[in-house]
């Protein structure tokens, strides 16, 4: 069991793969930091329309309200979130997709002379198709 596992992404259009990343995290943290991209940084990299921060923070909430674990939703801005610079935080969940993120917010991490933090790599989630779930 983690203190405190950091999970981040979109979210939008919540489906199976946002689900599982985000139980994973609660089934292996005291407490979990949901990092939610803002607005302005979501629409940086998407290439379509992003529902807008307050509905996926909303329907983001409503999935983990029932987890029964201490969370955080804190809005990020850019790719790493508190994930480089929170001393208290020891585990990230990610994706197949987002693992070299993971890797180089490790290293990042490395040279502030804090933990490195451990990751747990969730599978993606294929569609009948054998192709990953996406909200694209």
């Amino acid at each position: 069991m983690f203190k405190r596992i950091v999970v981040g992404g979109t979210f939008d259009g919540l489906h199976e793969g946002h689900r599982k990343i985000v139980s994973t995290a609660f089934e292996n943290a005291e407490s979990v930091v949901l990092g939610l991209t803002s607005d302005d940084f979501a629409r940086r990299f998407r290439t379509r329309d992003v529902s807008p921060y307050s509905e996926r923070s909303r329907a983001l909430e409503d999935l983990v309200k029932d987890y029964g674990k201490p969370y955080d939703v804190v809005e990020i801005n850019d790719s790493y979130g508190i994930a480089t610079i929170d001393p208290g935080v020891d585990c990230i969940v990610v994706s197949d997709e987002t693992l070299l993120r993971a890797e180089e917010i490790n290293t990042i991490r490395f040279k502030k002379g804090l933990p490195r933090l451990t990751i747990i790599v969730v599978p993606l989630v294929l569609d009948g198709n054998g192709r990953p779930v996406s909200s694209r």
